[in-house]
């Protein structure tokens, strides 16, 4: 099935939405590491209605009166992946969780690293909120929008972590 896409301005660069059908595929970043996220053939759709839909919580999430996302969304990964994204939506806007939380959550413990590699494949950023998650120590660790994209988020959703602050006012000026 070929993904229509359309691409959104937000206040951390221009995201790339990605539909598969009716359902929200991907969200890329401006500067995304090709082959992070594996789609196949793409062409512009902007009036593909969730990418209407998604495109509009976004900007609702973005302008602070958004703290859920309401969206299909269409998870295309291994088993143990899908599992990980499935974990990341349990987490509360405005909270955190650790990597080693996330593998106790999903039944893994000692499955740190491969949770952390599966959360940098996460092909649904933001709505899937992988940068909800964090270090054990409490410090930010790799984000595929970048570090000060994953701290601005964190700061529009009030979180606190250790280092919170340093970059926070960026995010509405």
């Amino acid at each position: 099935m070929t993904y229509t896409f359309t691409t959104l301005a937000s206040p951390i660069g221009e995201l790339k939405l990605v539909a598969k059908g009716s359902r929200l595929a991907a969200i890329l970043w401006e500067n995304d590491k090709p082959g992070r996220v594996r789609l196949g053939p793409m062409s512009e759709a902007a009036d593909t209605p969730i990418l209407i839909r998604a495109s509009q919580q976004l900007q609702e999430y973005f302008a602070g009166t958004r703290n859920r996302f309401e969206l299909d969304l269409d998870f295309a990964g291994t088993d143990f992946q899908k599992q990980v994204w499935q974990a990341l939506l349990t987490i509360p806007f405005g909270e955190t969780r650790s990597y080693s939380e996330i593998a106790r959550q999903i039944g893994n413990p000692s499955a740190v690293r491969a949770v952390g590699a599966a959360n940098g494949k996460n092909p649904l950023s933001i709505v899937a909120p992988c940068h909800r998650v964090i270090g054990a120590s409490g410090k930010l660790t790799g984000f595929a929008g970048g570090l000060e994209a994953k701290e601005r988020l964190l700061t529009l959703e009030g979180c606190e972590w250790s280092g919170a602050g340093r970059m926070g006012d960026l995010f509405l000026s």
